[in-house]
């Protein structure tokens, strides 16, 4: 590993293991459980955990960008559009599971071989705004965090409307 500092070490790991608790969370659903969408304009559990999938192929951009020197603008996407576009809800969740770790782990393996000047290289985002490669993984983990709380408010719903 290019760079050994327990900080660095720390927000790979928090990384790797962002999925973790979404797993512990989703196990168990139905599939019926796991399509369940409150209203058509909301996302059922399979939703968004593609659309977390779709984010980690952006932030696996974002990470080659910057660390490619690039001048270009980091890119965002659209996300409601996105997992519409792609019928994400008809994925199969244990496909979206290794796909969201398996790009973890691959940009998992890239994060160690960084060092210290590596880790602060930045671009800017879509909004205009500096960010640094080391801020963008931690913002990665807030935001499965971020959709944890989602998928748990999903389930309860479910649960109230009684889906098995």
């Amino acid at each position: 590993m290019g760079n050994t500092t327990e900080k660095t070490g720390s927000i790979i790991s928090a990384y790797v293991d962002a999925y973790d608790e979404i797993e512990q969370e989703i196990a168990g659903l139905t599939e019926q459980q796991l399509k369940w969408k409150s209203s058509p304009s909301t996302w059922s559990v399979t939703e968004v955990l593609a659309h977390l999938v779709d984010h980690s192929i952006v932030v696996s951009f974002r990470i080659r960008e910057i660390l490619a020197g690039s001048t270009v603008t980091l890119p965002a996407f659209a996300q409601d559009a996105w997992v519409a576009g792609q019928k994400a809800n008809e994925e199969q969740i244990s496909r979206l599971v290794t796909i969201a770790h398996s790009l973890v782990q691959y940009n998992a393996g890239l994060l160690e071989r960084l060092d210290d000047e590596e880790w602060s290289k930045t671009g800017i985002n879509f909004k205009g705004e500096t960010v640094s490669l080391s801020a963008i993984i931690p913002a990665f983990v807030a935001h499965v965090e971020n959709h944890l709380n989602q998928i748990r408010r999903i389930k309860q719903a479910a649960a109230e409307k009684q889906v098995q």
